[in-house]
């Protein structure tokens, strides 16, 4: 976290030297800075009515954090309130707002508990989290009755999380004295309406939140506080057998239904197969391109669960030479581990979910998603590690499976979504039920369930302001090294140039390339692994098409072959046995 943003000074001191206990002198300020221009036009906005609830909409990245500490630190000094009480989504975001209040003389206490006595004199507020606040509301409602209390809820979206998360909020702070509320993704968009939040109808019958004060991606990209964000998209052929044996071959990013989609992302991310090692590669390579002009640029893997975050952690150290830092939960030791990463150059971090969403780490400039949460809320999370901005050209790179939710996702990274509150039904409640287990729980991946067989990665392409550039190309092929190659220090401007012109020289190659192979000149000797690729892949299509013809499941006609010409599974077979198999497969559908 950078260093909070306080103007010199908000209001004038009256009386300095009979400033109340809980608020410090000037002197304890730390660093006085000038505010960033949205945060003093939204200053400006709170000062304007002083309300009692006040709603923040920032991008991640943009400075939620410093505004609400130049809040806190005006209302402190001109002895409107003097408690300031932090509500954040985890515990590591509790000890980085007290170590950012700190920097501007206001002592909050992160280790604060529900059933503890009275806090020390030292601290002027203290912080918990909204699980923390449902432990028991009643006596932070005693707590907060007792002071003049400013509460600031952190990604206040959270609150919405469960209906008891909410009810616990609003009986604990309602007597509060003023209430900032803070947000920086998308609102799902629900039934359960979040507390302290107003909501207007938007004439389509649906109730749609209403911020006080909002600035979105696209205008903190123009004033250059937040990076632009390149996503390089990875496809590929993926191969697994489902629970009732029967296997099944599709392609990463082909027009699939729902189901097949999320089996054949399970399989790309599957830590046994080829495709996740490729991708993380390539992130390696591209982090590497990054820290040639930005030497202490980091990495992030955000993985699945717990077994995939150790598994890519040993891949990245068998890529890198080096011990990743590894983080897999919300703990104390957890908090320290990822702090020492911020302050290091290390290379890489892998966590799971806890790294997500609010922990701070300037340095962050290249992400894998290797998740199968899919929720706009998460995605926009995530995101958001990477796009600070510390100096004018860096660009942040985010790698992630090509399929069509993560895509439009990417796509519509600058649009601004406000939480719709619609009527309940019971389909509502069925989906708001499922996308909630979806963003607290890992993926239902037990064991029996689902076999992951082979996985294979292709480089498809950069998503880069609403635009698409690139053509499908093999993983560590030149012209992905193209793409991976971008300068890491780039105006937005240079990189969209870039990228059309590194998208035409490909073309043009694959152009010449056609030419010369209709002309009938030689084509380059092909690998060993390139042949097997593409035999299988002729194999899975020709097994496809007898499928539909003969009702059979993918799996019983790959044993068919297996037990007609031999050899093992198709991912193991040798380029002499998939070629049997192919013309066997062929001979079926000339008998008919």
């Amino acid at each position: 976290m950078g260093p909070v943003n306080v103007p010199d000074p908000l209001t004038p001191i009256a009386n300095a030297d009979r400033l109340p206990p809980a608020f410090p002198d000037r002197a304890a300020w730390g660093t006085v800075k000038q505010l960033r221009a949205w945060q003093q036009a939204a200053l400006n906005r709170y000062r304007e009515d002083e309300p009692k609830d006040f709603l923040a909409v920032a991008t991640p990245g943009a400075g939620k954090t410093s505004f609400a500490l130049t809040v806190a630190a005006e209302l402190l000094n001109r002895r409107i309130v003097n408690r300031v009480i932090v509500v954040a989504p985890t515990e590591h975001l509790k000890t980085q707002w007290a170590q950012a209040a700190a920097r501007v003389g206001i002592q909050i206490d992160p280790n604060f508990g529900t059933r503890q006595g009275p806090s020390s004199a030292d601290f002027q507020g203290y912080a918990l989290t909204y699980a923390g606040v449902a432990a028991n509301p009643l006596a932070l409602r005693i707590r907060t009755e007792q002071n003049n209390t400013l509460v600031i809820l952190d990604e206040i979206h959270h609150a919405g999380d469960a209906r008891s998360w909410g009810e616990a909020v609003r009986e604990a702070f309602e007597p509060a004295r003023r209430r900032l509320a803070l947000t920086g993704t998308p609102f799902r968009s629900d039934a359960n309406p979040i507390p302290f939040v107003r909501y207007e109808p938007d004439g389509t019958g649906a109730l749609r939140s209403r911020a006080d004060y909002s600035y979105g991606y696209g205008p903190a990209l123009s004033d250059g506080i937040v990076r632009p964000v390149l996503f390089m998209a990875y496809g590929g052929d993926m191969q697994w057998r489902t629970k009732a044996g029967e296997e099944l071959a599709a392609r990463l990013g082909g027009p699939l239904t729902k189901d097949l989609t999320a089996q054949a992302l399970r399989t790309a991310l599957d830590p046994g197969g080829a495709w996740i090692p490729a991708v993380l590669r390539a992130a390696n390579t591209r982090l590497t391109e990054v820290r040639s002009g930005v030497p202490d640029a980091g990495g992030l893997v955000i993985a699945n669960d717990q077994s995939h975050a150790r598994a890519y952690a040993k891949i990245l150290q068998q890529i890198t030479g080096e011990p990743p830092t590894l983080v897999l939960s919300d703990e104390p030791g957890s908090s320290k581990r990822i702090t020492e990463f911020a302050e290091s150059e290390d290379r890489w971090m892998v966590a799971v979910r806890m790294v997500s969403e609010g922990v701070d780490v300037p340095r962050l400039a290249v992400g894998v998603y290797a998740t199968a949460t899919l929720t706009p809320l998460f995605f926009a999370q995530a995101v958001g590690r990477f796009v600070r901005a510390r100096s004018r050209g860096e660009t942040a790179s985010v790698f992630l499976p090509s399929i069509a939710p993560l895509l439009s996702l990417a796509a519509g990274l600058e649009t601004e979504r406000d939480h719709a509150l619609k009527p309940k039904t019971p389909e509502d409640e069925a989906a708001l039920l499922a996308e909630a287990q979806q963003e607290k729980s890992e993926p239902d991946l037990v064991e029996g369930t689902f076999t992951a067989l082979a996985s294979e990665a292709d480089f498809e392409k950069v998503v880069f302001d609403g635009g698409e550039f690139g053509l499908q190309t093999m993983s560590g092929s030149d012209e992905e090294r193209d793409y991976l190659g971008l300068p890491g220090l780039l105006e937005p401007d240079q990189v969209k140039d870039l990228l059309r012109r590194r998208q035409a020289a490909q073309v043009e190659r694959s152009e010449s390339a056609r030419a010369q192979s209709a002309a009938g000149a030689p084509e380059r000797p092909r690998a060993a692994h390139e042949d097997l690729r593409e035999l299988r892949k002729q194999l899975n299509t020709l097994v496809a098409a007898w499928h539909h013809r003969s009702g059979k499941p993918h799996g019983v006609i790959h044993n068919e072959l297996r037990e007609a010409c031999g050899g093992p599974a198709a991912v193991a077979a040798t380029g002499e046995q998939l070629t049997e198999r192919i013309e066997r497969i062929r001979s079926w559908a000339t008998r008919g």
